[in-house]
């Protein structure tokens, strides 16, 4: 990977080919409603390294990436960069898809993969290839000699900007990430891929790409555990510097060098690896503790000095000089302000209750995905955790939603034992019935709730306070699938089907889901690529590269793509 990014980058001409790195300066970001998100920020990320920006969802995580790309201007402070920049936005993995290899039907989305692969490529690319575009749809109207000429400028355009030699990187990036040459994939519909085919295509550009700085938001999302391998691998590989957010242990263990850490509106930077960070964060916060408490006690000894000498001052004029000066130095003291606090804790409580249903909670026979995987049988029993594995594009989401009840096209028979209430977590978040609402207006509404119940309830998700009263689409991803989980609490559900439930979720909240499926009375079977999540489930059952679904007592992380036509 980084050989081949070394090549394409000194056989074409690519502008801000070296030197990278990325400055933040006194940065200060207030959200649209008034409340602050990030107060006075500073941090840099040299040449080379390879960062992850870490903290609790909804900490600003995302809009930091946004700030440093330029998708948002901050109230104070600056932000410089070198080398030409590349960014991943945070649900690039689900555009236009509902899922492994989903095919939207509803036409909501026209773009296509040459869409994406311009999406991630450099501005003047985008720019000249926006152009030729328009001078293309004119051509079509009228052939004078005007348009023609324009058509041409615009060709020559595209060409000085790169346009025809990143198109040959690109060919490149999707047989390695399509198995296909560009030419005959260009035009396909986007939402023909899986999110992690999308996620891997536009990775796959970045890397090889020109660009010497990387924004990536959450890269890992929708990636199978080979797609995640080979990016840890193309991570450690890359001469080029990467600001990554990424919830996945295993991948911040293999891949990062240092942590960016964002909470409570500040940010501080661990200049180890993923292994000592806990350990660092704990002497981090005992130490501001400490200092505070240092504080609050000369804070406390300079009131009571004062007060002492104002009080002799009444009586003994030759005190007053003396009182006077220990209210300059309380004054000094406070002005100064006091220590930064040591953040909280997330404290997430999820009660998953579930109920009592029938021995055989989900029945397959002869089961056979349409044109996915061959005919398989199934019984998952009461009480179990079902880990469904395998590829990006094996048909594992499709599954999960016949299980819950939607329109998939298959043959045999899938149905559920009595008293198995589904309950489906959508991996791309696509909730059309959510948009406009906020978390507490869904939760009074869909379960009648009074509004003190559901800022309680909406309390032991970590969603209380403001982002109770946001609208869903301006949550984070993590608090978007946190509000999805307490949903399906509240639901009733006695069946779990959770599509890559964790893809999200900061390190606290899942350990919270964890704990709440530990103690779920009822039946679990979810999509994953979770190595960590992965290891408590009971068995497993693989979406094999032959077309095969066998179960397996334990994890299988090695199944490639699905050999099928394409």
């Amino acid at each position: 990977m980084a050989v081949y990014a070394s090549r394409v980058s000194s056989t074409f001409d690519w502008p801000g080919a070296r030197g990278h790195s990325v400055q933040v300066s006194h940065l200060t970001h207030v959200l649209p409603d008034g409340r602050p998100l990030l107060n006075d920020v500073s941090f840099r990320i040299g040449e080379g390294a390879k960062a992850a920006l870490v903290g609790p969802n909804g900490a600003g995580k995302t809009t930091l990436i946004r700030l440093i790309a330029g998708d948002l201007q901050p109230i104070e402070g600056s932000v410089s960069h070198a080398g030409g920049l590349g960014v991943m936005r945070q649900f690039i993995g689900s555009l236009g898809g509902r899922g492994e290899g989903s095919a939207q039907e509803d036409g909501r989305d026209s773009r296509t993969v040459q869409d994406l692969l311009l999406s991630v490529a450099p501005v003047r690319v985008r720019q000249a290839a926006e152009r030729l575009s328009d001078a293309e749809l004119v051509m079509m109207e009228r052939d004078d000699e005007k348009t023609q000429m324009r058509y041409a400028q615009a060709i020559t355009d595209y060409t000085d900007a790169g346009g025809y030699d990143i198109e040959v990187l690109w060919d490149a990036c999707t047989i390695a990430a399509l198995g296909m040459p560009y030419d005959r994939v260009k035009y396909r519909d986007l939402h023909t891929l899986s999110g992690g085919e999308q996620k891997r295509l536009a990775l796959e550009a970045l890397l090889r790409g020109p660009d010497q700085t990387l924004l990536l938001d959450e890269p890992d999302n929708y990636l199978d555990v080979p797609g995640k391998m080979w990016l840890e691998q193309a991570l450690r590989e890359t001469p080029k510097t990467v600001l990554l957010v990424s919830h996945d242990r295993q991948l911040l263990a293999n891949a990062v060098d240092r942590i960016v850490t964002v909470e409570s509106g500040n940010v501080w930077i661990h200049g180890g690896g993923f292994a000592t960070y806990a350990e660092a964060r704990k002497e981090r916060n005992e130490r501001l503790d400490e200092l505070r408490r240092r504080w609050d006690e000369e804070h406390a000894k300079l009131k009571r000095l004062v007060v002492m000498l104002k009080q002799k001052a009444t009586y003994n004029d030759g005190m007053a000089p003396a009182y006077h000066a220990a209210q300059t130095r309380l004054r000094r003291f406070e002005e100064a302000g006091p220590p930064e606090l040591a953040p909280k804790d997330q404290l997430i409580s999820m009660r998953l209750r579930g109920g009592r249903t029938a021995k055989r909670a989900v029945i397959c026979e002869n089961l056979e995905l349409t044109g996915l995987m061959k005919p398989f049988d199934l019984e998952v029993w009461y009480g179990e955790r079902v880990a469904v594995l395998g590829s990006n594009g094996s048909g594992k989401s499709h599954f999960l939603r016949l299980i819950a009840g939607e329109d998939v096209r298959h043959t045999g028979v899938a149905r559920l034992g009595a008293r198995v209430v589904p309950g489906h977590f959508a991996q791309t978040h696509a909730r059309p019935e959510l948009l406009g609402r906020t978390p507490c207006e869904i939760v009074m509404t869909e379960h009648a709730r009074l509004k003190n119940e559901a800022m309680k309830i909406l309390a032991r998700y970590e969603l209380a306070g403001g982002i109770a009263e946001q609208r869903f689409e301006t949550l984070s991803g993590g608090q978007q699938a946190r509000l999805q989980i307490l949903l399906l609490e509240l639901s009733g559900a006695t069946l779990l089907l959770l599509d890559e439930p964790t893809d999200n979720l900061d390190l606290a909240s899942a350990e919270a889901l964890q704990a709440g499926l530990d103690a779920f009375d009822g039946t679990v079977l979810a999509v994953t690529h979770d190595r960590w999540f992965a290891a408590d489930f009971d068995r497993y059952l693989v979406f094999g590269a032959d077309g095969r679904v066998y179960e397996s007592p334990t994890p299988v992380w090695d199944e490639t793509r699905v050999n099928r036509p394409r």
